[in-house]
């Protein structure tokens, strides 16, 4: 456990802030999860109790580990319970004006001496710190999905953060055993600024009729070794993610060949956003994945 950080934050119940949620408690921090509703707060802690189950079947756990993380973990829909995070993680959508009416929200709740960080995959550390209160004590700490696996995080600096902050960082991830690896302030960072173009071109070559989803995926898995194929992924992260992270590199970069593809905006206008919502470019209603083209 880090030294300076004992109360750890989470702002949103969803996929990645449960993640965030699940590891911290493991490495033995404190930690609050605030969502706006009780309900999903509940479908949150539910969610992590099934994980740390799943890792105790595995023996990656004990069953008393996993009673002692779980009883680390409260959550709540009222904003105030955050006071007394060291380091408050934002980990809602991947909307600039969202995150920003929430740190509007959270940082008179602060205390002065709190970082605040974001999960932000793709947007500028340096213009969200600038919405805060305390962009020298603001960065980026980029988790990937699905957080108690995957054994990266991106540490991102904005303009204004001070070494310290970085340090503090640097040691919380530390403590989670994760690796870190540090990416500039440039949209998208490292892994999705190569990953996602990876992705819309995979779907370029599907729109494009080169192949169907099933070649495309196979090919990726088989003449790459990639344990996942690109269409699958995409469904995976969410093909709305997806896009917001294609628009950012746009236009952030202004460069034509982050245009996304306008099947992917077809896929998102159609609400088929991949797993969560039950069809992407595969159809997850039945028992067994079927492409959807």
């Amino acid at each position: 456990m880090s030294a300076v950080l004992k109360n750890i934050g989470i702002i949103g119940a969803g996929q990645m802030g449960c993640g965030i949620a699940h590891v911290s408690a493991a490495a033995g921090y404190k930690v609050h999860i605030y969502d706006l509703s009780q309900d999903r707060i509940e479908s949150g802690l539910a969610t992590i109790n099934g994980n740390f189950a799943r890792q105790v079947t595995n023996g990656k756990m004990t069953d008393e580990e996993r009673s002692a993380a779980l009883a680390r973990i409260t959550g709540s829909a009222d904003v105030n319970d955050l006071a007394p995070s060291d380091l408050l993680i934002e980990a809602a959508t991947e909307d600039e004006s969202v995150k920003r009416r929430i740190y509007a929200q959270v940082c008179p709740v602060l205390k002065p001496e709190a970082i605040l960080a974001t999960n932000t995959s793709s947007l500028s550390i340096t213009r969200l710190a600038a919405a805060t209160d305390r962009p020298e004590r603001f960065m980026g700490i980029h988790f990937m999905n699905p957080v108690p696996v995957m054994k990266l995080v991106e540490l991102v600096r904005g303009i204004a953060t001070e070494e310290a902050t970085f340090s503090a960082a640097r040691e919380f991830v530390a403590s989670l055993e994760k690796t870190v690896t540090v990416a500039e302030d440039f949209p998208a960072f490292i892994v999705n600024r190569i990953l996602l173009p990876m992705i819309n071109e995979a779907i370029y070559t599907l729109y494009e009729g080169v192949g169907t989803v099933d070649a495309i995926d196979t090919a990726m898995k088989l003449g790459a070794n990639h344990p996942m194929g690109p269409l699958q992924l995409a469904d995976f992260i969410g093909l709305d993610t997806c896009l917001s992270i294609m628009q950012v590199l746009h236009d952030g970069l202004a460069d034509s060949k982050y245009r996304p593809c306008p099947l992917l905006v077809k896929y998102v206008e159609a609400g088929w956003l991949g797993r969560k919502s039950g069809r992407g470019f595969y159809d997850y209603r039945g028992e067994t994945p079927v492409p959807t083209r």
